[in-house]
């Protein structure tokens, strides 16, 4: 372990199911030899927080407390772990943070105290002129993004290419040589095809699909997207090529006719309704890929923790509209002939997608600009005081942005 300097940790502990945070003092992480300690300077927050501080009982029943929630990360490295090679003590990074995972420690790698552990292989080096704020929002969108694209459980598709400093032939995130070298950071690699096979990504305004949007598009698919007519033109700006209003009746048939007989690659759904729609577009289109990243029924009013409610009452409406919701999805996917499965965004910790996503693909695409620090920012205060605030603001809603704490 290399030190920077030697510091006090404290941490906004969830001491009980459906408690509200309660900031204290906490053990100083320890890297593990593939760890780097951070001082975290700036955390974002995600549905999954709300979700696990409000349903946990259910939801994530391994969950020990007291229990520090939170996985997007933004800070400096003070301490490295012994195998650790790519990081460095003072690098500026952003990191996934796993802790509520199943089998892992939140107290030693939640993302809501000051100072964390994260693993190498989920942490990259960010650009001077990134700020950490705007760096945290990426973690947990990117890495659920990538995996709906890249893992070959989902859609399979190749990963954006990386192109060398030296004019060399340049390799894909896996390795393999490709034709064009096109200076450094990353590119989709050769001539263009005359007919790119097509990815849509359902809800391209929400961080999932900002991230799958610019990720397809970096990897050369030709990315269609729906997103509300305020949120279009940021959607496009990601690269998608086509951006419908997702409440427009007549979205699915648009689809189609832009689509126009191309090889569909898949479908990313996220948000309200998207997992039957993207079956829907499917079965009209020959594909039979769909990645979902969002419960069919919402969670926010179960997970209210201001409320006082206990959870089982609560819950039992919402869960069982949940399963029937999620058995007739299923059906239906069966009888269209599509593979639908539910995204893990973390899960890219433990195959080789988040070495070459944290390690390659990230780092050269924010250095080089093609890849962007999406959603936006939204600063909601100060200190590990701020969380809970930002958490029930979260929960109440936002689009095409992300709630960030400066700690």
């Amino acid at each position: 372990m290399t030190d920077l300097a030697p510091a006090q940790n404290t941490a906004a502990f969830l001491r009980s199911p459906r408690s509200r945070f309660e900031v204290g003092p906490a053990e100083m992480p320890e890297p593990e030899a593939d760890e780097v300690v951070v001082r975290v300077r700036a955390v974002a927050i995600n549905p999954l927080d709300w979700v696990v501080q409000g349903t946990a009982q259910l939801t994530y029943r391994w969950l020990a407390y007291p229990a520090v929630l939170g996985t997007d990360v933004a800070g400096e490295v003070i301490a490295i772990g012994s195998a650790v090679t790519r990081l460095a003590v003072g690098d500026r990074v952003v990191g996934l943070a796993t802790g509520t995972d199943k089998g892992r420690d939140s107290r030693h790698e939640g993302a809501f105290q000051t100072h964390t552990a994260l693993l190498e292989r989920l942490t990259a080096v960010i650009p001077a002129d990134l700020s950490f704020e705007q760096a945290a929002v990426l973690p947990l969108g990117v890495s659920t993004a990538a995996c709906a694209l890249f893992q070959e459980r989902h859609l399979g598709l190749r990963l954006p290419r990386l192109t060398t400093t030296t004019g060399d032939t340049p390799s894909d995130a896996a390795g393999d040589a490709v034709s064009d070298a096109a200076g450094p950071g990353l590119s989709a690699g050769g001539a263009a095809p005359v007919e790119r096979e097509v990815v849509v990504v359902w809800g391209g305004s929400s961080s999932v699909g900002m991230n799958a949007v610019q990720l397809a598009t970096a990897a050369g698919y030709d990315v269609l997207s729906t997103a509300s007519a305020t949120n279009a033109e940021t959607v496009k700006g990601l690269g998608a090529t086509h951006v419908y209003d997702y409440r427009d009746p007549e979205v699915i048939d648009k689809l189609v006719a832009v689509i126009d007989g191309r090889t569909v690659a898949g479908v990313v759904a996220i948000g309200a309704g998207s997992t039957d729609a993207g079956i829907r577009l499917l079965a009209r289109t020959g594909g039979t890929r769909l990645a979902i990243a969002s419960t069919p029924v919402s969670l926010a009013e179960v997970a209210d923790v201001s409320s006082g409610r206990r959870l089982l009452p609560t819950a039992l409406p919402t869960f069982a509209r949940l399963g029937l919701a999620t058995a007739r999805s299923a059906l239906a996917a069966r009888q269209a002939g599509v593979t639908a499965r539910f995204i893990w965004g973390s899960s890219l910790r433990d195959d080789d997608l988040g070495e070459r996503l944290w390690g390659e693909v990230l780092p050269r695409g924010l250095a080089d600009g093609s890849l962007r620090a999406v959603p936006e920012a939204v600063l909601a205060g100060d200190g590990l005081d701020a969380l809970q605030a930002a958490v029930d603001r979260h929960r109440a809603g936002v689009s095409a942005q992300k709630i960030v704490v400066r700690l």
